[in-house]
C-alpha cells in the first residue's frame, strides 16, 4: 500500500492530531529495532553518490590518521600476489589493479594463469580467474590510546555473478589478531551486503559463531558510490551506510578481545568460494570494484 496516497485520501477528514499520528507511523515504519543507542532501520537507506561529512566529524572529535584518494599510485599498500583461501577461484595480481582519475579499479577477469597457490605456498596452480587485492602498510587498532577507530571507504560495488567484493581488516596469525568485515557482497545481490568478525586464540581456529549480519538496502549498490564505515570500540562494532547507522554488534562474544589488536585495511574482489552456494564456475561474470577513497579516523 502507498502510505502517502492513504494520507492524501483521508487528509480532509482528519484533524491535526490524527495527521500527526499517521505521519509518525510513516516516519517509523522502516525502523525495526533499538540496538544499543541506535535505532536501526530494517531496510537501510542508501544515498547515491553520498559524500562523507568530514567537517561535522571533525567538530565531534574525529581525527584523520590515514587517507588515500588514489590520485597517483598504491605506495601506501601491499599488493597480494597468488591465490587465496576459502575455496576462492582467483589469482590475485598487480595487473588487475588500476589507479586512474582519482579512482582505484579492482578488475576481476576470466582468464587462465598459473601462479603460487598462496603468497605463502609457492606450489604452482592453474587459475581460471584473476583479480586484485591490496592491504594497507599502516596498521589500525582500537586501543586505550585511541579507543575509537573509524574506518571508511567510498565504493561502487561490482555487478556480476560469482563476484565477492570486500572491505575489511585483519592481522596475522589469523585470527589471533582478529578480523572485522565492514563490507562483503555478492555481485548477484546488488541491494545487500554483509558484516562479520572473527577471533581466536590459536592459528586458524575461529571461536566466533553467528556474527554475520546481512544488511538490506533500498537501492542498487552497484550503480553509484556509497560510503561504508565501521566504528571499532572495545564494547561494540558499529556499521554505517551513507551516514546512517545500520547495525551495532554489541559487547558479548569476543568483541572485547579485538581491542588492542593490530590489523591492516584490505580491499579485494574474490571470485567464487564458500561465500556462494552451488556456484557453477561457467556462470561467473567479470566485474570491477571502484574505490574513490579510504580514510581512517581516531577519537577519544
Amino acid at each position: 500500500m502507498d502510505i502517502w496516497k492513504l494520507l492524501l485520501r483521508y487528509l480532509s477528514d482528519m484533524n491535526c492530531r490524527s495527521v500527526a499520528l499517521l505521519l509518525l507511523f510513516v516516519s517509523c515504519s522502516k525502523e525495526s529495532t533499538k540496538n544499543g543507542d541506535a535505532l536501526i532501520p530494517s531496510i537501510a537507506p542508501a544515498i547515491c553518490d553520498y559524500e562523507q561529512k568530514e567537517v561535522e566529524m571533525k567538530a565531534t572529535g574525529w581525527l584523520k590518521v590515514f587517507e588515500d584518494n588514489f590520485e597517483s599510485d598504491l605506495s601506501q599498500w601491499n599488493v597480494w600476489t597468488g591465490g587465496a583461501y576459502n575455496e576462492e577461484l582467483q589469482h590475485y595480481q598487480a595487473s588487475n589493479l588500476e589507479v586512474a582519475n582519482g579512482t582505484l579499479l579492482i578488475n576481476a577477469k576470466k582468464e587462465s594463469v598459473t601462479g603460487n597457490t598462496t603468497p605463502q605456498d609457492p606450489t604452482q596452480k592453474s587459475f581460471g580467474f584473476t583479480s586484485g587485492r591490496i592491504e594497507s602498510k599502516t596498521n589500525i587498532s582500537a586501543n586505550p590510546n585511541a579507543p575509537k577507530v573509524r574506518i571508511a571507504a567510498r565504493i561502487k560495488l561490482p555487478s556480476g555473478k560469482g563476484l565477492w567484493p570486500a572491505f575489511w581488516s585483519y592481522g596475522d596469525p589469523w585470527p589471533t589478531q582478529g578480523e572485522i568485515d565492514f563490507l562483503e557482497a555478492r555481485g548477484n545481490e546488488p541491494t545487500k551486503y554483509q558484516t562479520n568478525y572473527f577471533f581466536g586464540t590459536s592459528t586458524n581456529n575461529n571461536l566466533v559463531k553467528g556474527a554475520e549480519h546481512v544488511i538490506e538496502t533500498d537501492a542498487n549498490l552497484t550503480t553509484c558510490y556509497h560510503v561504508y564505515e565501521l566504528i571499532w570500540e572495545e564494547s561494540k562494532l558499529t556499521s554505517i551506510l551513507d551516514g546512517t547507522v545500520v547495525e551495532v554488534k554489541a559487547s558479548g562474544g569476543y568483541i572485547p578481545q579485538l581491542f588492542g589488536k593490530q590489523q591492516r585495511v584490505t580491499l579485494n574482489v574474490a571470485v567464487g568460494g564458500w561465500f556462494f552456494n552451488n556456484l557453477d564456475p561457467s556462470t561467473i561474470e567479470e566485474g570491477t570494484m571502484m574505490v574513490d577513497w579510504v580514510r581512517v579516523y581516531t577519537s577519544n
